[in-house]
This record gives C-alpha cells, sequence and structure tokens, in this order.
C-alpha cells in the first residue's frame, strides 16, 4: 500500500463526498478507492469516515487526520516544486471558465500554451456556473467579475470592456434610446448570470454612475444565446466587446448609448489558497496574463478594436 496515494484518496473523498468522483479523478474504479481507505484505516486501527446512502462523515479521529493529511500533502508538494523550477512543470491541469469566454478567448491561446509546456496535458471545462474547485478537483478558474470568496486566490488577467448593442433590424421601426433610462421602453434582452440581473449599470459622462432596472421577453443563462438573440433582432442587449465585436466590427450590430459606458468587469485567475502556488497554476496564470496584455479585446484598451464606431 502505497500510504502517499491512499491519503491523497482519503482528502479527496472527504472534499468532494464521493468515491465515485475521485475514481473518475484518477481514472480508476470507485472500489479500489474504496480499498485505499479502507487499507489506511486498517492500517491506523481506527474509522475515518462513517458511511449511508446519502453521505459520508468524518470521525472525529478522521476529522483530526485529515487536518495532518492536507498539510503533509501541501508539504510534499511544496517540496518537489521547490527543486524542480527548472523542470517544465508537467501532468494534468485542470481549468474551467465560462462557456463564451472561453470559445472567443482561451481556445485560441491554448496550442500556444501547450507548445510551450509539452510536458502538460490541459483538462478544460467550460460552464457558466460557478463551480466548486475543490468539490470539483479544479486547479484554476477564470471568473469575470468581482471575486469574493475568502478561500481562493484572484490573479487579475484582464479587463471586460462591455457595450450596449442592438441591430439594425431591431431600429427600422424604433427610435433608438438617447439615455439608459429611456431602455424602460425597450425590450431587453438579460443575461442571468450577471450578477446584478435585469438591473444595468452605467457610468455617465461625467463619471457618475447610473443604473436602470429593464425588462424584456427574454432571459437567458447563455451568453452565446444572447449574442444569436441580439444579432436576430429581438432587442437591445448590454454584452463583452470581446463576445460580439466582430460583429459591430462587420456593421451587422450598432453600438447605442456610446456616452454611457457599461461599468467593466475584471478577469481574474482564481485558485485555491494554499501555502505555495503550484508550477502549472503560475505558469497558465503567467501566459494569460502576457497574452491578454496584447489582446485587445481584453486589455485596457478593449474598445480600441471598435473606436471607429464609437466616434460616429
Amino acid at each position: 500500500m502505497d500510504r502517499l496515494d491512499c491519503m491523497q484518496s482519503f482528502v479527496r473523498v472527504v472534499e468532494t463526498g464521493s468515491f465515485s468522483a475521485v475514481a473518475r479523478e484518477c481514472n480508476t474504479t470507485q472500489p479500489t478507492i474504496s480499498k485505499q481507505i479502507a487499507a489506511l484505516e486498517a492500517y491506523l486501527d481506527v474509522q475515518l469516515l462513517t458511511r449511508s446512502t446519502r453521505k459520508l462523515q468524518l470521525t472525529q479521529e478522521g476529522e483530526r487526520f485529515f487536518e495532518h493529511c492536507q498539510a503533509l500533502l501541501d508539504a510534499a508538494a511544496e517540496a518537489i516544486a521547490s527543486v524542480g523550477q527548472r523542470q517544465n512543470p508537467s501532468g494534468t491541469l485542470r481549468v474551467n471558465c465560462p462557456v463564451a469566454f472561453g470559445q472567443y478567448q482561451v481556445i485560441p491561446y491554448l496550442k500556444g500554451f501547450l507548445e510551450r509546456y509539452p510536458d502538460l496535458k490541459l483538462a478544460l471545462t467550460m460552464s457558466d456556473r460557478v463551480v466548486d474547485l475543490v468539490g470539483e478537483g479544479i486547479d484554476l478558474a477564470i471568473r469575470i467579475g468581482t471575486v469574493n470568496d475568502p478561500t481562493l486566490i484572484a490573479h487579475r488577467i484582464g479587463v471586460t470592456r462591455r457595450v450596449t448593442v442592438a441591430s439594425t433590424a431591431y431600429f427600422r421601426d424604433l427610435q433608438e434610446p438617447k439615455t439608459p433610462e429611456a431602455l424602460v421602453e425597450h425590450n431587453c434582452l438579460v443575461y442571468a448570470r450577471l450578477a446584478t440581473g435585469n438591473e444595468w449599470h452605467f457610468q455617465r459622462p461625467t463619471g457618475e454612475t447610473t443604473q436602470v432596472t429593464v425588462t424584456g421577453n427574454l432571459q437567458v443563462d447563455s451568453s452565446t444565446a444572447i449574442r444569436e438573440a441580439v444579432l436576430s433582432g429581438l432587442g437591445i442587449a448590454v454584452c463583452p466587446v470581446w463576445l460580439l465585436g466582430d460583429l459591430i466590427q462587420s456593421e451587422q450590430l450598432q453600438v447605442i448609448l456610446k456616452a454611457y459606458q457599461p461599468t467593466p468587469l475584471p478577469i481574474h485567475v482564481v485558485y485555491r489558497r494554499g501555502r505555495f502556488i503550484p508550477a502549472k497554476v503560475r505558469c497558465f496564470i503567467e501566459y494569460f496574463t502576457n497574452e491578454f496584455e496584447l489582446n485587445p479585446w481584453v486589455s485596457d484598451d478593449g474598445m480600441q478594436p471598435i473606436a471607429a464606431q464609437l466616434t460616429r
């Protein structure tokens, strides 16, 4: 029995609450993970977990052992990292990001990233929900907006600048709004996962902020669906420039309320708070920070690609 492997399995079972989830992570079977935990309990001569059909629960001895295992595994990983700086990072890096952002702003960079780090494998999941990094075994996630989770470290890698847009077809029989307050007279397409919901925030030309509660006949939890809906002429939307800048440049969509910029949102890489940053996480952060500084869609100059339409 490799005690370190068993301890790693034990920690992940506690964190995920599932033998099956850990088996999937380790590309093995649920009985194998169960045998590792049983072997650990036999070696220690204590019961670490109580099992029921609904949940797993740590015993008192299991709680103490779990804390020591976490510290020991962190120390082991830190020791390995401390003498491996000159080596290429290796293993599997598990990354999560929003669907549309991954499609338009992450996937195009992966070839260069993996060519630079040939010993790394990337396991990318894309979801618009906020994932539990610990519970789902994710090394890092890209999140757009403010990060308030004290268990995570957030590293800013870019900014999402947004615009208010509609199609020419939408304004065929309607008058273009001149102020944010005029949006209440229009059909507004709401992205359900936006933190402020149907309350849209704008910066006035004077620098002051204002918010408007909008309404419309479509609320959807997919930003790519918002892209298609606004393109079809269904209504007005507030969207990131990286999501539909190509449609603005080709004049399939028009920017409105040009003097009122929707509040920008920071782009962060987040990872679990710990004693050190694994090399594979550090190299991902460094690579995308450098690339995004040169990417006009997500850099501080994020309005530059559509500047021509903004000045008309």
